[in-house]
C-alpha cells in the first residue's frame, strides 16, 4: 500500500508536467495572454521544481518523509485549485509557483519512503521500477486527458483533477505511510537555495520577457546582468559551505560534468520542443484541442515503450554509445519537425515525433546513470538529485530560449509556423551538438600513469 500511495503521488505530478501543454492554446484564448504568458505558465512551475528539488530531498531526510510528502501533497493540491480559480494570468502563474513548491516537496520524498520501505537492494530496484513505471504513465496520459479535458470542460479542469487524486493521497497516506527520516542528514543550504532561484529567475525573465520589452531595454539588460552577478555569488558561496545544496567538487569528475551537461540540453531540448506541440497542430494545422492531444502521443509513448530499455542498453553497450544514438535520434527528430508544414499529413508527422521521443527515452535513464557512477556510492543520491535538477533547469531554458527564437522571427515579418520551424530547428541542432560532446567524453577520467623516472 505504501507503494501505491508514492506511485500515485508521483504520477499526480508528473500528469502535471505534460497535461498543461495540451491545454495552453485554449489558456491563450480565454486569458487573452499571449507566448510570454504562456512561457510563464509553464517556467514559473519549472523554475520552482528545479531549484527546490535538491532542498526538498534534505527536508524530506532531516524532518521526515511521511511529513514532508503529505506537505508537498497538501500544498500541490490547493495550488491545483488556485490554478483552476485563477481570476487572471497572475493568480495563475502564483497558483503554478505554488504547485512548483509542492512537487519539490513530494517527489523527492516519495522516492525516500520507496527506499526506506525497501531496504533489500533487489526489492527496491523492483519498486523504484513501479515509480518510474506510473511516472511515464502520467507522462503519457497527460496530452490525451489534457485534450479531453480541455475540449468538455475547459482548461480549469485540468488542475482539478488533481484535487480527489490528492484527497486519496492525504487520506491514505496518514493511514499507511510510517515516518522515516535521516538525523545525520546535512542542514539546509538556504543561502544556495535562495541565490539559486533568484539568479535562475532573473535569467528567465530576461529571455522571456525580452522579446516583447526589447533585448536592449535596461529591464531585460538589468535582469541579465543581475543574473550573471547572482549565480557568481551562487558558485562562491557553494564553494565555501561544509554542506552545500550542490557540491562544486562533484564536476571535478569529467563523467558527471559531461552526463549534467548533457541532461540540461536534453531537458531544453525536450521541454522546449513539447511547449510548442500542441501549438503547432492546433494554430498551424487547425487540428481541436482534443486531436492534438492524441497527435502528440507517438512522442511520450515512445519515451514510455523505451525508457525501461535503456538502462539494459546501457549497461551492456555502454553510456557513451547508448546516450550519443539517443541525442542523435532525437536531434534529427527535431530537425525533421522544423520541415512540417500546414498541409503535411500526420502520416509524416508522427514518425517524427515518435523519433525524437525514442532518443530522449535512450539519453535520460543512462544520463542519471553515469552520473552516479562518477561519484562515490555514498553520494548516489545525491548524483540522481543533481542529475534531475539539471534536466529541470534545461527545461527552464528550453522554453524561455525556443519562444523567444519564435518570437524574434515573427518580429522580423515571418509567420508563426515559419517561427516554429526554426525553434524545432534550433532544438535539434543543439542536441545533435550535445551528442558530439558525448561521442567525445562521456567516459570516466582515467589516472594519468606517474612518469617513470630515469
Amino acid at each position: 500500500m505504501l507503494l501505491a500511495v508514492a506511485c500515485l503521488g508521483q504520477f499526480m505530478v508528473l500528469l502535471d508536467s505534460t497535461i498543461v501543454g495540451a491545454a495552453l492554446p485554449d489558456m491563450e484564448r480565454r486569458l487573452h495572454t499571449g507566448l510570454t504568458g504562456l512561457q510563464w505558465i509553464v517556467d514559473a512551475y519549472v523554475l520552482l521544481v528545479a531549484m527546490l528539488l535538491l532542498s526538498g530531498g534534505v527536508f524530506a531526510d532531516r524532518f521526515g518523509r511521511r511529513r514532508l510528502f503529505l506537505a508537498g501533497v497538501v500544498v500541490f493540491t490547493l495550488a491545483s485549485v488556485l490554478c483552476s480559480f485563477a481570476p487572471s494570468l497572475g493568480w495563475l502563474i502564483a497558483g503554478r509557483v505554488a504547485q512548483g513548491v509542492g512537487a519539490a516537496a513530494l517527489s523527492p520524498a516519495s522516492l525516500a519512503l520507496i527506499g526506506a520501505a525497501y531496504p533489500v537492494p533487489q526489492e527496491r530496484v523492483r519498486a523504484i521500477g513501479l515509480w518510474a513505471g506510473f511516472s511515464g504513465i502520467g507522462l503519457a496520459a497527460g496530452p490525451l486527458a489534457g485534450g479531453v479535458l480541455v475540449e468538455v470542460f475547459g482548461w480549469p479542469a485540468i488542475f482539478l483533477v488533481n484535487v480527489p487524486i490528492g484527497a486519496v493521497l492525504v487520506v491514505a497516506g496518514l493511514r499507511v505511510l510510517g515516518e522515516s527520516g535521516n538525523p545525520a542528514a546535512p542542514r539546509i543550504d538556504v543561502p544556495g537555495t535562495v541565490l539559486s532561484v533568484l539568479g535562475v529567475g532573473a535569467l528567465t525573465f530576461g529571455l522571456i520577457e525580452g522579446g516583447s520589452r526589447g533585448w536592449t531595454s535596461p529591464v531585460i539588460l538589468g535582469s541579465f546582468g543581475a543574473a550573471v552577478v547572482i549565480l557568481a555569488a551562487f558558485v562562491v558561496v557553494e564553494a565555501r559551505r561544509p554542506a552545500p545544496m550542490l557540491p562544486l567538487r562533484l564536476f571535478r569528475q569529467r563523467l558527471f560534468t559531461v552526463s549534467n551537461t548533457a541532461m540540461v540540453v536534453v531537458g531544453f531540448a525536450l521541454m522546449g520542443s513539447s511547449f510548442f506541440f500542441s501549438q503547432f497542430f492546433v494554430y498551424v494545422q487547425g487540428s481541436s484541442i482534443l486531436r492534438a492531444g492524441v497527435q502528440t502521443l507517438p512522442a511520450t509513448l515512445a519515451m514510455v515503450v523505451v525508457s525501461p530499455y535503456a538502462g539494459r542498453l546501457a549497461a551492456r553497450y555502454g553510456f557513451r554509445v547508448v546516450v550519443t544514438a539517443g541525442l542523435v535520434l532525437a536531434g534529427l527528430g527535431l530537425v525533421a519537425l522544423g520541415f512540417v508544414h500546414a498541409d503535411t499529413g500526420y502520416g509524416n508527422v508522427w514518425w517524427r515525433l515518435a523519433v525524437a521521443g525514442v532518443g530522449f527515452a535512450l539519453t535520460m535513464s543512462p544520463l542519471t546513470g553515469a552520473a552516479i557512477q562518477a561519484v562515490g556510492p555514498q553520494e548516489g543520491g545525491l548524483a540522481s538529485g543533481v542529475s534531475s535538477t539539471t534536466r529541470q533547469i534545461g527545461a527552464v531554458l528550453g522554453v524561455a530560449v525556443l519562444g523567444a527564437v519564435v518570437r524574434a522571427r515573427e518580429a522580423g515579418g515571418a509567420s508563426f509556423e515559419a517561427g516554429l520551424g526554426s525553434a524545432f530547428v534550433v532544438a535539434g541542432v543543439v542536441t545533435l551538438a550535445c551528442a558530439v560532446l558525448t561521442g567525445l567524453w562521456l567516459v570516466r577520467s582515467e589516472p594519468r600513469p606517474a612518469a617513470r623516472r630515469g
